[in-house]
């Protein structure tokens, strides 16, 4: 008797030091050698992740992992999201992590060409779960707009150039809300003080730094581009911009011709008088900072592109001298074709 007793006892610690290993194991002790991104959308379940995983990294017990898996109820909780898993990671954690949705955020960066809605919502779909033809029927959305300001005609002016940092099932609103904190925090008393002394409101600076933008990307002559459009507007000059004619034509041209500044649109400023309705584009920070900081050049009226085929600009005072600008371009062009 006395020695089943000692064999009861044996057996007793062999399963308490069984199960007590699977625990840490399983709680304690990592499970993975690498390191996996997860995206796991809806619909998918532990088998879903778990291929993922084992195409990223080196899984070290498949079978823990899907009976941790089962014990979590993970095929019934699991929620769509970004999610990393390390060297350092157990199999508990990445069960409730996949549970809870403990996600982390992605990098949202929108920057560069923001001309057209279909631009931006690519951008956007890209980088978040929210799909491109969704976001374009949220920028239509007036009711889901006016929080922010703004309406269908002028929803560039809701989006603001930069890098969030969001959870990659985050909503379009969530992109809106993050992009109106990033606006207000940029449009300072000192900002709208440099605004209204060239004359201009918060909005109306956007439209003018969305004109700038079309206008050229080399950043030493921006604020020289916005002072030219601001002496128009103070002089009550139609602003005559290339950019708002290829907007109304949804940037389709790869030339302008004059037949083309004969669109009537409240957007073509070489009919309309002031600047148009909203944004042609969505400008960057430094446009914004070339408006509010305007070199007037001393009475700039005009520019053209320079003779130097560089992308540079020249600037004039006189339509005489803006001619004569004009044709130097045309013909050092005719002559490198």
């Amino acid at each position: 008797m006395k020695t089943v007793a000692k064999l009861l006892v044996v057996l007793l610690v062999v399963v308490g030091l069984l199960v007590a290993y699977n625990w840490l194991r399983d709680n304690k002790l990592p499970n993975f050698y690498g390191s996996a991104e997860l995206f796991v959308n809806e619909g998918d379940g532990p088998e879903e992740v778990i291929e993922s995983l084992k195409g990223q990294l080196t899984v070290l017990s498949e079978k823990r992992l899907r009976k941790v898996f089962a014990q979590k109820e993970v095929a019934s909780y699991i929620k769509p999201g970004h999610y990393m898993v390390g060297s350092s990671s157990t199999s508990v954690y990445v069960a409730r992590m996949l549970n809870n949705g403990w996600q982390t955020p992605v990098r949202l960066t929108l920057a560069g060409s923001l001309r057209t809605r279909e631009e931006i919502a690519r951008k956007i779909s890209r980088q978040l779960q929210i799909d491109s033809v969704a976001v374009i029927r949220a920028m239509d959305d007036e009711k889901l707009l006016a929080p922010y300001g703004v309406t269908p005609e002028n929803v560039f002016a809701a989006f603001f150039p930069a890098s969030y940092d969001l959870y990659w099932t985050a909503s379009f609103t969530d992109v809106l809300d993050r992009c109106k904190k990033a606006s207000d925090a940029y449009w300072t008393d000192d900002n709208l003080v440099k605004a209204a002394r060239v004359g201009l409101s918060r909005k109306e600076a956007v439209v003018l730094a969305s004109i700038v933008k079309g206008e050229s990307n080399y950043k030493p002559e921006l604020p020289k581009i916005a002072g030219v459009y601001i002496n128009r507007l103070n002089r009550g000059m139609l602003l005559q911009a290339d950019p708002t004619v290829a907007y109304c034509y949804d940037y389709a041209l790869r030339r302008i011709l004059f037949r083309h500044l004969e669109f009537d649109s409240p957007y073509n400023t070489y009919k309309y008088p002031g600047l148009p309705p909203g944004p042609i584009c969505v400008p960057d920070k430094e446009y914004l900072d070339a408006v509010l900081n305007p070199d007037f050049g001393g009475g700039n009226l005009f520019f053209c592109a320079s003779k130097n085929l560089d992308g540079t600009h020249v600037f004039a005072k006189t339509a005489e001298a803006h001619g004569r600008n004009a044709k130097a371009f045309q013909s050092a062009l005719k002559n490198r074709t």
